[in-house]
């Protein structure tokens, strides 16, 4: 992420200017004891471990490595108690190979979904840190009997995982190591335009998730809506050819009656920016149009009903963009990829919620664009406020599709844990849909209901509704508050990601 706002933040803090390496992704077809390079990387499965009665692998290209290496490779895997098991992994420096090492990473009893094979890459890339290698090829030890789409699939799983482990987030450390990988080579998966570009597909959707990666690590003194919003018009001034920006401010917001979103940037001294994004293929015609509208509150204290106490999580509240995050990183992805056929809107209503005497309080009344009222019963349920405009705006736009993704409730968390997004929607063609797409990509997603029964919790005497409800469900209720802001011809899911948002192992 590149910051384009020139001006003095609180702290005085800049993010250093980092360039991130190029790495080259190349399919090969080269026999892999004869590979020449830092480090020769074998996926393994525990069953490829298996040995004959001479305690010799029966697997060939394990066999051909322990030949050349004179039986030490089997050796030293025994006393390592090396058996194949998915997380295991080890790097040794032998003479006798064409590579300076050779590294076995286990891929457990079997290994068939693209998150197994990225997990290869992320270790590969573990092992390429570590050694300080430049240059690293990747093979399978049993990659009989594949489908070309299954070699299509493994080898940009394998890409994906390790672009993106190599990856390291230094702009706000004053000294740092640049990762000195150069090159992947991917051996026995085959070789021709059409793998090529799957892996270049697979560069350019992992260049879009460090984009918004770098978003989501970005402090709130450093990241405020203006700084969000020029990120935006940068995407799309990169991407010119096919994507365009508009970004509204607080006056054109205040004219578009967006008075939900408004009322939680009141607080703060960071103006709030409306961001729109619109990606048209260069041409053909549109068969569809979606729309991706992103949670983006730059941080979130809470307001007036601020966030204290143990887990309230507040020191990392510069996460709570992640919907905006993922829904602009996705606008970076389509305009390096150019898919045909689509019309596609990138939402996010930007501001901070914070606290002042301009502020929304608890038991004010806020009116949404589309004249619903909503009685403020709680000021750290912000999110589904700013979002309530944006959905609006988004059905205003014509389109057929709206998902949004947001960091909405730790509810979810409690529900599903760290790592699984919860879905909702009324849609089954639309839940079908991004579940096929979930599987392709290893998201953890699981459906949640939308139970209408639990409205009941969320009205208010004096408003339309009121912005929670109990505590049990709370989910539930947010994604019911949602829907409210959502023409019944649209096909709308949510994705709460409040869980997923954020891992504290990769800081």
């Amino acid at each position: 992420m590149a910051h384009t706002v020139a001006r003095a933040t609180l702290g005085l803090t800049q993010p250093a200017n980092i360039e991130h390496p190029k790495i080259s992704l190349a399919a090969k077809e080269i026999n892999p004891v004869e590979w020449i390079g830092d480090i020769l990387a074998v996926g393994v499965t525990e069953k490829d471990m298996a040995k004959d009665e001479n305690s010799k692998f029966q697997n060939s290209i394990l066999k051909k490595l322990d030949g050349l290496l004179g039986g030490l490779l089997a050796e030293v895997l025994s006393e390592e108690d090396f058996t194949g098991k998915a997380g295991q992994s080890t790097v040794l420096r032998l003479p006798g190979l064409c590579s300076k090492r050779v590294g076995l990473i286990g891929l457990g009893h079997s290994a068939s979904s693209p998150a197994a094979f990225r997990g290869l890459g992320e270790a590969v890339a573990a092992a390429a840190k570590t050694a300080q290698a430049n240059s690293v090829a990747v093979v399978l030890a049993s990659a009989e009997g594949l489908s070309n789409e299954s070699k299509l699939s493994i080898a940009s799983s394998v890409a994906s995982g390790t672009v993106l482990g190599i990856h390291e987030d230094n702009r706000y450390k004053s000294e740092s190591k640049k990762p000195q990988l150069k090159s992947v080579d991917i051996l026995g998966l085959g070789t021709g335009p059409e793998l090529e570009k799957k892996l270049k597909y697979a560069e350019d959707i992992s260049s879009a998730i460090i984009f918004g990666r770098e978003l989501v690590n970005s402090p709130a003194n450093v990241l405020t809506p203006a700084a969000l919003a020029a990120e935006a018009s940068k995407i799309a001034s990169l991407y010119n050819d096919v994507l365009s920006a508009n970004i509204l401010t607080a006056d054109q917001c205040k004219e578009l009656k967006m008075g939900s979103y408004l009322g939680v940037a009141a607080a703060s001294a960071n103006p709030p920016y409306f961001i729109h994004l619109c990606y048209k293929p260069p041409s053909g015609l549109i068969k569809a149009k979606l729309a991706l509208v992103g949670k983006g509150l730059t941080f979130d204290s809470g307001g007036y009903n601020i966030k204290t106490g143990p887990g309230c999580s507040i020191e990392i509240m510069k996460t709570d963009m992640g919907g905006s995050a993922a829904v602009l990183g996705a606008a970076k992805a389509l305009g390096q990829i150019k898919p045909p056929g689509v019309e596609v809107h990138f939402i996010v209503a930007s501001c901070e919620n914070m606290i002042s005497g301009t502020g929304m309080r608890p038991g004010d009344i806020i009116t949404a664009s589309n004249g619903k009222t909503i009685e403020v019963n709680n000021t750290d349920a912000e999110g589904r406020l700013t979002l309530a405009d944006a959905l609006v705006y988004a059905c205003n736009q014509g389109v057929d599709k709206i998902v949004d993704l947001a960091t909405l409730t730790g509810a979810c968390i409690v529900a599903l844990g760290p790592s699984i997004a919860g879905v909702f929607t009324p849609s089954d063609v639309l839940a079908k849909e991004v579940f096929e797409a979930s599987e392709v990509s290893g998201e953890k997603f699981w459906r949640m209901p939308l139970e209408e029964s639990y409205w009941e919790s969320m009205k208010s005497g004096v408003a339309d509704m009121v912005n929670t409800g109990s505590r049990q469900g709370g989910a539930i209720t947010a994604a019911l508050f949602l829907k409210q802001f959502v023409d019944e011809k649209v096909q709308w899911m949510h994705i709460d990601l409040a869980g997923p948002v954020w891992n504290e192992r990769s800081v």
